[in-house]
Formats: structure tokens, sequence, C-alpha cells
């Protein structure tokens, strides 16, 4: 197997992303069941770091963390009839054990966590309860499965809040979406439209869905953390009830909200990763500073010491660093790391030494710069600098993506080239849907929503019935 990466990633983009994931070994798709891959120690311990940074943001907003069985009982399951149809064709069943019920590989946890909600949750001063979980997830998809975009088991973030009143679950909603603008969006880099689905896309047992759809390379667009207004509708049928401050019973208000970190790495591959790799971003990366000591047999040692000197001034910075000692050529490692993504390469040799300066090598700019060895604390603003750069370039590729469509032939034109179309249309609800069906019939995209942070005004027509538009929508290929 040649060792680089052999394709252009604006050339062939599904080549291009295979080739990352195996020859960075983020996943090995050798594992011999369909839609399931290993996760490989680089993939985790990115999804480690993903982790870390999104509940540190969750707990910070006063969600606490958890862990929920992942059986989920048939009844538990089948309590809400509209939860029960969107889910049950993608679950797994546990082969059923002697006179023990049916049992649920979970596809979602709502019907596990509202179980428990009906019985923790008595009096208004209970709420609100604003718990999640990091969990494996498992659902039974029958299209084609790609690694961390599209698989029968992925690795998410699940809250569950529950409140007295629609009006903080509403708020609930926003703050989640602002939790990902924060996280994935000023974090990992990568920029998002917020959409309201449409009824017919929405999450099954939601009041409505705002689903965070991202742009990757190949002019698709993958969905990112969802929220969901739940309203009522668990609560009635788990009878997750409070007292009031008058002593009256009440139903809770419920949101669910769910960011699949395995997903996101698929969008930070794509969006930062370039011809030579992966390019990570400086606060997820597993290593942040690479070391490459440059000797021969005779300075061996002196130059080792050294840089093991090094190493330690950057670990008090409170940086990930270290220093590569395995017996490649100092260009293969070059090579390594570039693939693997790391933001900064240092590399140190005789020369160096007796400067006190070292050659520092920039990732995403493939540069090569100077640095003394009195000012590398400056490591961590460069790191800062770097995150900013990657998320500047990424907002750049979005800028140009939305094309206004007046006609049916400029949103078939717009999605053949790979772009997202911006039309007026009939309805979001029910009453739209024979007018989605035609545009996924005839252009093999879909009704991705309405902006969800911005009231748009439509006018005119729907530009596919010919009705009075009441919705400004946007059209898009998907996964």
């Amino acid at each position: 197997m040649e060792k680089g990466i052999t394709v252009k990633k604006q050339e062939n983009f599904s080549e291009w992303y295979s080739q990352v994931l195996d020859k960075a070994e983020i996943t090995d798709i050798r594992y011999n069941v369909k839609g399931f891959v290993v996760i490989r120690p680089w993939g985790a311990m990115i999804m480690e770091n993903m982790y870390d940074l999104y509940e540190k943001a969750l707990q910070e907003k006063n969600h606490k963390p958890c862990f929920f069985p992942i059986l989920i009982p048939e009844s538990n399951f089948k309590k809400e009839a509209s939860h029960v149809a969107g889910f049950t064709p993608e679950v797994f069943w546990i082969k059923k054990i002697q006179d023990e019920e049916e049992l649920a590989l979970r596809p979602t946890s709502e019907t596990a966590f509202y179980q428990m909600y009906n019985l923790w949750i008595r009096s208004w001063r209970d709420l609100p309860l604003k718990l999640y979980q990091r969990a494996n997830i498992f659902r039974y998809e029958t299209k084609a499965t790609r690694p961390l975009i599209r698989a029968r088991e992925f690795y998410w973030i699940e809250a569950h809040d529950c409140f007295s009143n629609l009006k903080e679950a509403e708020a609930q909603v926003q703050e989640d979406i602002q939790t990902t603008e924060d996280i994935m969006h000023k974090k990992f880099g990568v920029p998002f439209f917020p959409f309201k689905r449409p009824s017919w896309d929405k999450f099954a047992g939601a009041v409505y869905t705002i689903g965070s759809d991202c742009l990757m390379p190949d002019g698709k667009l993958i969905q990112q953390p969802s929220t969901h207004l739940l309203s009522q509708n668990f609560s009635k049928v788990f009878d997750i009830k409070f007292k009031d401050e008058s002593g009256k019973d009440q139903y809770v208000w419920q949101t669910c909200y769910g960011p699949a970190i395995s997903r996101i790495l698929a969008s930070i591959i794509s969006t930062h990763g370039d011809d030579q790799g992966l390019i990570l971003p400086f606060c997820i990366s597993p290593v942040q500073v690479i070391i490459i000591p440059i000797y021969n047999s005779e300075n061996q040692k002196k130059i080792i010491s050294e840089a093991k000197k090094i190493q330690e001034k950057i670990k008090l910075l409170g940086l990930k660093i270290e220093i590569d000692l395995t017996e490649k050529r100092p260009g293969e490692k070059y090579y390594e790391w570039e693939l693997k993504g790391v933001p900064f390469r240092i590399e140190i040799g005789e020369k160096e030494i007796k400067s006190k300066k070292l050659v520092l090598f920039i990732r995403d700019t493939k540069k090569k710069d100077v640095i003394s060895i009195s000012k590398l604390p400056k490591l961590k603003d460069l790191g800062e600098e770097f995150d900013s750069r990657l998320r500047k370039k990424a907002d750049n590729f979005m800028k140009d993506k939305i094309i206004n469509c007046k006609t049916k032939e400029e949103i078939k034109k717009a999605i053949e080239n790979k772009k997202i179309a911006r039309v007026n249309f009939c309805s979001i609800e029910k009453d739209g849907e024979k007018c989605a069906e035609y545009v996924e019939k005839n252009t093999d995209a879909s009704i991705r929503g309405i902006l969800a942070n911005k009231k748009e005004i439509p006018k005119g027509k729907c530009i596919i019935c010919n009705k009075q538009a009441t919705e400004v929508v946007y059209i898009g290929k998907s996964y």
C-alpha cells in the first residue's frame, strides 16, 4: 500500500476521505460486522478531547452527567406512538430470553430517561432537571454505510431536559444552538446552518426539530447536533408530573439535544484536511507539538537530551507534546505527523542547539518559522491563532454556497454545482410535503428547512406549486 494520500481532495473527495481515515489511523473498517468500524487510538484520542470540550460546556450550563443502561424494554419504547413509528425500523432487538420482554439496543434514550424522570420529579423545586450522558447508540441503517458519516453505531452525547413551562423549554432549544456555535464552530472550526426541519422530517415525537447542517467538500450536507422541542408529548405518556407552587399537578415541558461526536469528527476531517492528510484544530489534537530530533551516531545522546529539555518546558505550558524517537528518517517522520494533522512540528539538531533557535513547522500554512527557546510560551497563542485560521478558512468556504433560485431549472443547476438552493416555498407543514416530494424526485436533493436563527420573509409564489409562499427554504443534497 502506498504511504501517502494518492488523490486530490477536490478531485475525488470520497476516496480522499477513505484514505485519510485509513492512513491517518482514525478508523479500521475491517471489523466483520456490516456498518460497524473500529475507532483506532488516534481517532479515539481526538474524540476524547472533543467530548471533554462539549461536556465542559454542558456542565457550565448546569447539565449534570449520568449513565443509563444500553437496553430499553419494549414496553418503554412503545409508549409514545410517533416515536415508536419513527424508530422501530431502525431498532436492533435482543433475542428474547425465556419469559423476559423484548429489549432494544438504544437507538436514542428518551424512553430510558423518561421512565426514571417519572420517579425523580415530584415538585417545582426539582426543576429544571438537565441531565446528559455520553453513549454509543445503535440504528439498523439500511442505506450504504460510511465510517463516521453513516453507520449502525455512533458515539454521541444526549441531553434530556425538563422544565416547568414552555418558555423555558424553548429557551433551552436556543441555548442548544448556541452550544453548537460555541463548540462545533468556534472550537472545532466547523460552520453550520441551523435549519428548522419541515414537519415531515422532524424527530419522531418532537413538536419541532432544529438540525445543524454542515456542508462537505462534495456538496452534500451532513446533519450535526440537532435539538428538539418535545413539549409535553413524552411527559404525558410517561406521566412525568410536578406539583407547581400552588400545589397543582402539571406535566413537565421537555427538550433533547444530541451532538454526535463521531459524526462531528467526520466534518472536522473533511472541512480542514488537505491533500497531505488531516489538519487538526489545536484544541483537540492528541499531540499539539511534535519534536523531531535530527542527529547522527556521534551526537545522538546530546540531541535527544536537549529535545527532552524542550519537551519539559512545553509540558509546563500545559500543552500535549511528544518526541518522535523512532528509528525512521526525519523525512518519514515529517510526513507521518503531517498526515496525522499535528499543528506544530519542532525540529532540533546541532545547529538549533547552538543558536538556541528551533525550526517550527506550521501544519495549516506549511510554513517553517524560527522560534527562540526563550519564546516557547508563545506556542499557546500560536495555537489559538492556528484554530482561528482554520475557522476563518472554513467560513470562507461557505460564503458563496447559497444560491437564490427562481425556477426549477435553477434549483437543478445549483445542486449540480454542489451548492444549496434558497427558494420561496409554500409550507413546511404537511401541506407542503407534495412539493417536497417533487423536489426529491427531480433534483435528488431535499428540503432542509428554514433558518432557525433568522426570520426570512418570502416574496411571491412557491417555486414548485405556484401557491402563495409562506416560507423561504433551503434545498440541498445530504448523506
